[in-house]
């Protein structure tokens, strides 16, 4: 039995979870997702949560209770409360600017990159040029944050460039003089 898929998956108020076949349907207060599930695994609904059954064979199924716990869940706290996801430029020059589904960087580069923010996604420009990427869907949110670093991921030598808020880049040294 997995040791995340046996926790039930709590819905909180102003939520509502339904299934039609291996889709699940979640609508909430900042929007509606939807997601199909990996088949083999059984759901039992309760008043305020969902119960994600281990499937009785075979053992590779068994693998499938987690993972469909996490997907349920993703959908349930994305539809009360959404996920955001910051990213730090670092870099002198470095700028971000939103302008309406637009996102225009100046990372070094001879002209602006000009990033189209997908449908669903808010990006917000803050202090020391910190973007922060809003959504109701986890997985929309942590791609778009992915695309926007690999315009310019961050370098060894000067950390230079886009990283994820709190990510440690590994330093290298420079050059040695001769002598």
């Amino acid at each position: 039995m997995s040791r995340i898929g046996k926790h039930p998956v709590q819905i909180p108020g102003g939520v509502e979870v339904r299934f039609e076949g291996r889709t699940v349907f979640a609508k909430g207060p900042l929007g509606e997702l939807q997601r199909d599930l990996p088949a083999g695994v059984e759901l039992k609904i309760e008043e305020d949560n969902i119960q994600v059954l281990p499937p009785q064979r075979p053992k590779e199924k068994t693998a499938m209770q987690g993972l469909t716990r996490t997907l349920i869940d993703n959908l349930v706290v994305g539809v009360s409360q959404g996920f955001t996801k910051d990213l730090d430029m670092e870099g002198v020059g470095y700028r971000a600017m939103v302008k309406g589904r637009t996102l225009e960087l100046m990372v070094g580069f001879s002209n602006p990159v000009q990033f189209e923010i997908p449908e669903g996604i808010s990006a917000e420009v803050g202090q020391n040029n910190r973007i922060t990427i809003k959504g109701i869907s986890k997985e929309k949110v942590g791609q778009t944050a992915a695309d926007i670093r690999a315009i310019r991921p961050p370098e060894p030598y000067k950390g230079k460039g886009i990283r994820y808020a709190g990510e440690r880049i590994k330093r290298k040294a420079g050059k040695a003089a001769v002598t």
